[in-house]
């Protein structure tokens, strides 16, 4: 495999952490800055949104760039971006550089895939993918733990500066390993994207994603306070505690993968949302002790991204079915809806707590997913109507 596909890797690897990182760091920063659990919850949903933006619309707008000239801007935004939360003296400034850093992320994915195939021969180009988004997985595991460590022992700040040298080391090997002659795919224009907005079917999938990660996020968002106030870890403690449910999702990632391929993705979903409703509503009440609290965590981790598989799977499926001219746009929107679910998530439990109270978020999440499975079971069910007209006919 070239050099530049680990480049890209890197560059993986410091946008996962710095998406997630911040749920470790939530009390803390809402300490620092003197503002409310809440308007730190905030950081994590318009980060979300940013990437919810900028995965459609700049990469529409930048379609006809070179490939390299788009990664190189990008990866120069996420720096610039986590410089500036290195930097913020204030938490309107933090906003911004959220906001700049989710934008850069959301096309870097969006185009990540593309650049990554077209380093190698047709024959490796899913190893390739697997390759970089192998960054955003270790991201989870071992990213997210120490930054959340960096930033509890010499402060937040010290997490966002860590991330912005990982992303200029990426940057730079990008920028002398990535090759000037890539090959430029047909621009994914605005239009073949509100194509497919007006099929009902998948945008009965989004609504899927949207509110399968959505209710994750209400409860996960928030679940640094939760360990500290109801639980009763210290600080320090929060790091290790990401670490374990970092290895639970990888593995979850991996297993989930590989029902929806045995299973076939509506089975799989049914099966996943069910226990990832399931463990909310069970940590509502296992919360208020390390042990019991730490083992529910374990295992709500091995759900909680198993639905990525399935869910990717189902989208490409019927868009070769509804929008053949536009899977990739299809699927860059699926990407879209996950980031939507964070976003209205994450908002969603900060309203929680502000109005009432902290151990309300798991099982409203919990609420949230099941209505996820009934979406779920519902577009399964319309699958079966529509393999039946076809027979009939």
């Amino acid at each position: 495999m070239p050099l530049a596909l680990f480049a890209l890797t890197l560059s993986a690897f410091a946008i996962g952490t710095t998406e997630f990182v911040i749920v470790g760091l939530i009390p803390t920063m809402a300490a620092d800055l003197n503002v409310s659990l809440p308007s730190a919850g905030l950081l994590v949903s318009l980060y979300a949104l940013g990437v919810a933006i900028g995965a459609p619309v700049l990469t529409a707008l930048t379609g006809k760039w070179p490939r390299k000239t788009v990664l190189l801007t990008v990866m120069s935004l996420f720096v610039i971006g986590n410089v500036l939360a290195w930097q913020a003296p204030n938490y309107t400034t933090l906003i911004t550089a959220r906001i700049l850093t989710g934008l850069a992320h959301g096309v870097f994915f969006s185009i990540g895939s593309t650049i990554a195939t077209g380093l190698v021969s047709k024959d490796k180009a899913a190893s390739a993918i697997a390759i970089m988004f192998t960054g955003l997985t270790v991201a989870l595991v071992t990213g997210v733990p120490l930054g959340t460590y960096i930033g509890q022992t010499f402060g937040w700040q010290s997490t966002f500066l860590v991330v912005a040298v990982l992303g200029l080391i990426a940057l730079i090997g990008s920028a002398l390993l990535v090759p000037n002659n890539l090959k430029q795919p047909p621009a994914a224009k605005l239009s073949a994207q509100l194509k497919v907005l007006t099929q009902p079917r998948l945008l009965l999938v989004y609504a899927i994603t949207a509110l399968g990660y959505g209710g994750t996020f209400t409860a996960f968002t928030y679940l640094a306070p939760i360990l500290e106030e109801v639980s009763g870890f210290e600080s320090s403690a929060i790091g290790l505690i990401m670490l374990v449910y970092g290895v639970s999702v990888a593995i979850g990632n991996i297993w989930g993968g590989k029902l929806a391929d045995k299973a076939g993705p509506i089975k799989a979903l049914t099966i996943i949302f069910a226990f990832l409703a399931l463990i909310l509503f069970i940590f509502t009440f296992t919360a208020g002790h390390k042990v019991t609290a730490v083992m529910t965590i374990l295992i709500w981790g091995a759900f909680a991204f198993g639905n990525v598989p399935g869910l990717q799977v189902y989208v490409v499926k019927l868009a070769e079915k509804y929008t053949p001219d536009a899977v990739d746009v299809a699927s860059g929107l699926n990407i879209a809806a996950f980031n939507v679910g964070i976003a209205l998530g994450s908002w969603g439990g900060g309203i929680i707590v502000a109005e009432s109270d902290l151990m309300n978020t798991p099982w409203v999440g919990g609420a949230i997913v099941i209505s996820a499975l009934l979406l779920t079971r519902l577009s399964g069910a319309l699958d079966k109507k529509e393999a039946k007209q076809l027979n009939v006919a």
